[in-house]
C-alpha cells in the first residue's frame, strides 16, 4: 500500500466514526457489557498500568493514552526548536486527555441507557468503510492498527456515536417558523453569490512554524492589508508580496472560482463578497491568504419547498453540537474526575 493510499486509508478510518451509524442506520440490541479498560488492561497483561485518570468508578491508562498521543505527535516531532516542540506536544496531550476523559463519560452514560452495538454491526460498519473506501481488509486493519484503533476501541466510537443520537439527538426541534427564519435570513443575502473572480496574496507559514514565524506572518499579512486599504492595487501588492510563484506575476489572480471548489474554511469569506471586496487574512493549509473579489456572478434563491430538506438538516446539525456539548459539560460537573500527576 502506498504512504498516500495508508494516509488516505488512515484519514477515512478516524473520519468515519462519527457518520458510520447514520449512514447504515444501526438498531439497538441487547449484548453483554463490555470489559472496563482496567480489567481489560488485567486480563491482557496482567498487571495494571499508571492510572492517569479517575472518571467515576473508571480509569483511563497511562498505555492508552501514550498510544493515542504517538498517532498525534509525529508532525510535532519534527518540530526542531526544543522548547516549542515540548510545548506543542504538552498542548496535545492536555488536549487529548480531556477528549478522553469526555469520550468516558459518555461511555457510562451509554450504558446507564442501556446503549449497545453488538458484534454484528460493528462488522457491518467496518464493511462499509471498505465498500466506500474502495480498501481490502488488510488495508483497513493497517489503517486501523496504524491510528491505534481496534475492535472494541470502534465499538466503544459506535456506542458512544449512538448514545448522542438517542440521548441528545432526541432533544432536538425544528419547526417550520424555524425553517423559514432561517430561508429569510437567507433572503436577505440573495441573489447568492454562485462565482467569484478571484485574486489571493498568499503569505506562507512553514509547515513546524514557531510562534515567532506565525507572529511574523500575521504582522506581514496585516501590513499588506493596509497598504490596499490605503488605495494601492491588489495586483500590484500581490505582486510584492505573495508566496504563490504561481499566481504573484499574474496579481493574485485565480480565475473565476465556484462555490464546492475551494477549501471549505474559504467559502464563508470568499462567497460572502461583493465586487470589490478584499477580505482576511484567513488561515490555509499553506499560510494567510488575502482574497480579493474582482467580480461577482449571482443566482436566485431557490423556492423555500424546495431547501426545506437543506434547512433542516442545517439547523438540526447546528442544534446537535450545541446540545452535545451541554450534555457533556453536565456530565462533567456530575462526574468525579480526578487527573493524575505525572
Amino acid at each position: 500500500m502506498s504512504r498516500a493510499g495508508n494516509r488516505a486509508a488512515q484519514a477515512t478510518v478516524s473520519s468515519i466514526v462519527n457518520r458510520s451509524l447514520v449512514a447504515i442506520g444501526l438498531v439497538v440490541s441487547s449484548v453483554p457489557s463490555l470489559p472496563t479498560r482496567a480489567e481489560s488492561a488485567k486480563s491482557s497483561r496482567g498487571v495494571v498500568d499508571r492510572v492517569v485518570a479517575v472518571v467515576n468508578d473508571a480509569v483511563i491508562l497511562d498505555s492508552e493514552l501514550s498510544t493515542r498521543m504517538r498517532v498525534l505527535v509525529d508532525d510535532a516531532q519534527a518540530i526542531t526548536d526544543p522548547n516549542e516542540r515540548s510545548r506543542r506536544i504538552a498542548k496535545l496531550h492536555g488536549q487529548l486527555l480531556d477528549q478522553m476523559i469526555a469520550d468516558e463519560l459518555v461511555v457510562q452514560a451509554a450504558k446507564a441507557a442501556h446503549v449497545t452495538v453488538d458484534d454484528s454491526e460493528v462488522k457491518v460498519a467496518m464493511d462499509y468503510i471498505k465498500e466506500q473506501n474502495h480498501l481490502t481488509q488488510e488495508q483497513l486493519e493497517q489503517a486501523m492498527a496504524a491510528q491505534g484503533v481496534t475492535r472494541d476501541s470502534y465499538r466503544l466510537d459506535l456506542i458512544r456515536q449512538r448514545a448522542i443520537n438517542m440521548i441528545v439527538g432526541a432533544k432536538i426541534k425544528i419547526t417550520d417558523e424555524d425553517l423559514r427564519g432561517r430561508y429569510r435570513e437567507l433572503e436577505q443575502r440573495a441573489n447568492r453569490v454562485s462565482k467569484v473572480l478571484l485574486a489571493h496574496i498568499l503569505v506562507a507559514i512553514p509547515e513546524h512554524a514557531t510562534e515567532q514565524q506565525r507572529d511574523a506572518a500575521t504582522t506581514k499579512a496585516n501590513a499588506a492589508l493596509a497598504r490596499i486599504r490605503a488605495g494601492e492595487s491588489f495586483a500590484e501588492v500581490a505582486k510584492g508580496v505573495s508566496d504563490d510563484a504561481t499566481t504573484k506575476n499574474t496579481g493574485g489572480d485565480l480565475g473565476w472560482v465556484a462555490s464546492g471548489t475551494i477549501p471549505a474554511q474559504w467559502e464563508n469569506v470568499v462567497f460572502a463578497m461583493a465586487k470589490g471586496d478584499v477580505r482576511g487574512p484567513v488561515l490555509g493549509a499553506a499560510g494567510l491568504e488575502l482574497f480579493y473579489a474582482g467580480d461577482v456572478q449571482r443566482e436566485a434563491l431557490p423556492p423555500f419547498e424546495s431547501m426545506k430538506k437543506q434547512l433542516s438538516e442545517e439547523l438540526e446539525n447546528q442544534q446537535l453540537a450545541k446540545l452535545r456539548t451541554a450534555w457533556i459539560d453536565g456530565l462533567r460537573k456530575a462526574a468525579y474526575i480526578d487527573i493524575k500527576g505525572p
